[in-house]
């Protein structure tokens, strides 16, 4: 009868294994591939193909690397190849995506580290090299660390130098210094006799080593790397000798580093702030950590796809951010599957570690599983605020060569642990207290692991909707030149803001600038202002649509479908009238239909140009007329004696409730100072010109009045607010008795002062009857001038354009 081996059942496992990492990353090149012809949502492919290269050479290695472990250690852990190589195929996919060039260098490094994981596992004196020849090989890694004190370059050009450069290769000595400090670890531990009873002599020399290494890299402002090496000793110490004071000592040693470091070094004190409260300055020093926050919201649980999203958004993410563009690309799932897997790789090194044939392999296989798993934690963690940034990298993922080589040198230590470990010749148990540290330090970890999934699951799932809507998410502008964003058009259907351009190439345009603060812009530097803020959900395609659609749209393309056009009651002809009229003057108006409410003009002098605004915005922000500001809507004025002839001032309370009404965009509440000081703004003003035009009540003002629906049917919007009466009939009769004229309309002019000191007139007026088919009106005019008789002249002027205005 046949029997299947257990050197059979190795190969079975690591083939069947390897088929699974290899179908899986096949399905990732090729989401990655056709990229470029989902982002233009169009069925002709444009294919992306560089990245095929990175898969071919992946997929060369773990059919030689299968190969080669038959034949050379058959015995070996069959988890441990399929799971490292998959990370490694996955992470080479994910920096090809965000760089071809690291992701050829990447490639590069693959091969180099093929070759010397073939190499290592045809010897198999490996591991006993390694142990009599413990102090060189730590000597020569501190050395090369401490060289780069002199010679040491940054590749970036910027930053810490803690790189060995020659020829555009760099090694980076820390990232081997780890190796190198728990191979020293494990053969002085595996060779001291009665540890219990000589605790102080055996700390003393290790930790004399561990201080040279931890000042050294303190020096080099390494301090992510400073901290492994101390999690490193204590975790591998307390393994060996379960003495449970060595927790406690390393926790308050960490505590102290921590509190020094935050008075000592900068860097530290930005991420401690950062990881405290990171929204105080998202745009500053908090932007690294706030970026990475929004990347994982933005894959939420599916993820935006392969190539769709914007991982590059994040500095660094092809190094220290990897995490966060892997959830960006494949959300929740693809964040947790990295973090079962490398759970499940600390599990099956854990077990070598306990299977192991001598204290050697024991502590070996220990420390390097902990080095894996406590980097690991650290990183992700520091990606999700659930710890505070280091800046290390994340094994087998990460971009770098040095980090990379390591990697895969603690692979393969770990792999002749686990095929020496079938040979039970000269085998030594290890001691039940140190079977119970490792077990204890291995709860810890995983405790850690899900620490990580936890605060995965918050940011990509709960607090998804509130990340990826936040205006300083450049995913939302990223978005706008791929998807085509809705127009503002007038109250006839010409077009105010519209986009135009390619797919990958849409921009922003306005047809009529001087409207342009009221119509707002949508720049992907200066955000956004206006209506296009306020309607940004209907304009960006996030509302009019069937929640169903909008997901699907979201799953399909990582984008949201097209906006929708809006529509406004501004008549853009007569909007163009008034301006002329207030042109080269520091004013703003606001015309309104008394009879249902709709502003038909909102003018505001000077004003910007959203076409030009990269060109302007510098002289924009410090220009003293204030070309930003919206005086007709968030300009605060004093009215004068206009409170007292229009009887404003005894009933203030009501006033300020007609000028809270709202109309879709933001507006400046009426204010009052000293009981008598009334502070308003045209349109306040413009209400109160409606009250007294018609029977005291003030309708809900009307701004934006239909939608266009996907099906291409206007569908109107309610108005919002409610009719408030401001006076009754008899009172509009007595305030406006000595202001009407032959032409029957009525207007008030007063100057006054602003707050300031500086001169400022207004013009108020409306029309009580229609003047042939003209509808009722009010309107009101703020000049800063003192000039009263100009301000009457051009108030006038308008008051002549509604003679021919027909609605």
């Amino acid at each position: 009868m046949f029997t299947i081996t257990g050197q059979e059942k190795i190969n079975r496992i690591q083939c069947r294994l390897f088929i699974l990492a290899g179908v899986f990353l096949f399905f990732i090149a090729v989401a990655r591939s056709i990229a470029p012809s989902v982002l233009s949502r169009s069925a002709e492919l444009n294919l992306r193909r560089s990245h095929w290269i990175g898969f071919f050479i992946w997929l060369i290695m773990i059919i030689v690397l299968h190969q080669g472990t038959k034949k050379w250690v058959p015995y070996r852990d069959p988890y441990l190849l399929p799971i490292s190589t998959l990370l490694v195929g996955w992470g080479l996919q994910t920096i090809w995506g965000l760089s071809p060039d690291f992701g050829s260098r990447q490639a590069i490094w693959i091969s180099v580290s093929l070759v010397i994981l073939m190499v290592g596992m045809r010897s198999r004196i490996a591991l006993r090299f390694l142990r009599d020849y413990k102090d060189i090989w730590l000597i020569l890694g501190l050395l090369l660390t401490a060289l780069t004190l002199i010679l040491g370059t940054n590749p970036t050009g910027y930053g810490p130098r803690l790189w060995l450069g020659c020829c555009g290769l760099y090694l980076q000595p820390s990232e081997p210094l780890k190796l190198l400090f728990i191979v020293y670890l494990a053969a002085y531990l595996a060779t001291w006799q009665n540890i219990r009873n000589g605790l102080i002599k055996l700390l003393t020399p290790t930790t004399i080593v561990a201080s040279l290494a931890v000042l050294t890299l303190i020096v080099q402002q390494d301090l992510g790397t400073a901290l492994i090496l101390l999690f490193l000793y204590t975790t591998v110490i307390f393994g060996a000798t379960n003495r449970k004071r060595l927790l406690i000592a390393s926790q308050l040693i960490v505590l102290i580093a921590a509190i020094g470091g935050y008075y000592l070094f900068d860097v530290v004190r930005l991420r401690m702030d950062a990881w405290i409260n990171p929204w105080l300055d998202p745009s500053g020093r908090s932007y690294q950590i706030v970026q990475s926050l929004l990347a994982i919201a933005s894959g939420g649980v599916l993820g935006r796809g392969p190539g769709l999203g914007s991982p590059q958004v994040v500095p660094i993410s092809h190094s220290d951010f990897i995490f966060s563009a892997i959830a960006e690309e494949t959300g929740f799932l693809g964040g947790m599957a990295i973090l079962i897997l490398l759970a499940f790789l600390t599990y099956r090194g854990i077990n070598i570690a306990f299977n192991a044939r001598d204290s050697f392999n024991r502590y070996l296989a220990f420390g390097l599983t902990t080095y894996i798993a406590g980097q690991s934690i650290l990183i992700i963690g520091g990606n999700i605020r659930f710890l505070p940034l280091t800046g290390v990298t994340l094994p087998f993922v990460s971009y770098g060569g040095s980090s990379l080589t390591t990697s895969i040198l603690a692979l393969l230590f770990l792999i002749h642990v686990s095929a020496q470990s079938h040979d039970q010749r000269n085998y030594v148990p290890a001691e039940k207290s140190s079977q119970q540290a490792m077990s204890l330090v291995s709860s810890f970890i995983f405790i850690g692991f899900v620490g990580c999934a936890s605060f995965l699951g918050w940011w990509s799932i709960y607090r998804w909707p509130a990340l990826i809507d936040r205006l300083d998410n450049p995913r939302r502008s990223i978005s706008d030149r791929y998807v085509q964003r809705g127009s503002i058009v007038d109250r006839n259907d010409v077009p105010i803001n519209f986009s135009e351009g390619s797919i990958g190439h849409i921009s922003r345009s306005t047809s009529y600038p001087a409207l342009s603060l009221t119509a707002g812009y949508s720049h992907p530097a200066f955000g956004q202002s206006g209506l296009e803020a306020s309607l940004d959900d209907p304009l960006r395609g996030l509302s009019g649509y069937p929640q169903s659609t909008i997901l699907w749209e979201r799953f399909l393309y990582g984008q949201p479908p097209s906006g929708l056009d809006v529509r406004l009651t501004i008549d853009l002809e007569l909007q163009e009238s008034v301006d002329e009229i207030l042109a080269q003057t520091r004013s703003a108006l606001v015309l309104i239909n008394a009879q249902n409410g709709e502003i038909l003009v909102i003018a505001s002098h000077p004003h910007l140009d959203p076409n030009t605004l990269s060109e302007d915005w510098d002289e924009l922000i410090i220009d003293e007329l204030a070309p930003l500001l919206n005086r007709a809507t968030l300009g605060q004025y004093s009215i004068g004696d206009l409170g007292a002839r229009m009887h404003l001032t005894e009933r203030a309370t009501t006033f300020e409730l007609v000028g809270a009404l709202p109309i879709r965009m933001q507006t400046e509440p009426v204010s009052t100072r000293d009981d008598t000081t009334i502070l308003a703004n045209p349109y306040h003003m413009a209400l109160v010109a409606v009250a007294l035009s018609v029977d005291g009540s003030v309708p809900p003002p009307v701004l934006v009045t239909h939608v266009l629906t996907p099906e291409s049917t206007w569908q109107s919007i309610p108005p919002l607010g409610q009719t408030v009466w401001l006076f009754d009939t008899d009172e509009v009769k007595a305030i406006i008795q000595d202001a009407l004229s032959e032409e029957n309309y009525w207007y008030f002019t007063s100057s006054t002062e602003s707050l300031d000191g500086d001169p400022i007139a207004w013009f108020i007026a409306g029309v009580l009857d229609p003047i042939i088919d003209t509808s009722s009106i009010g309107v009101a005019l703020i000049v800063e001038s003192d000039d009263l008789d100009s301000v009457e002249a051009m108030g006038l002027s308008i008051l002549g354009l509604m003679v021919d205005y027909h609605p």
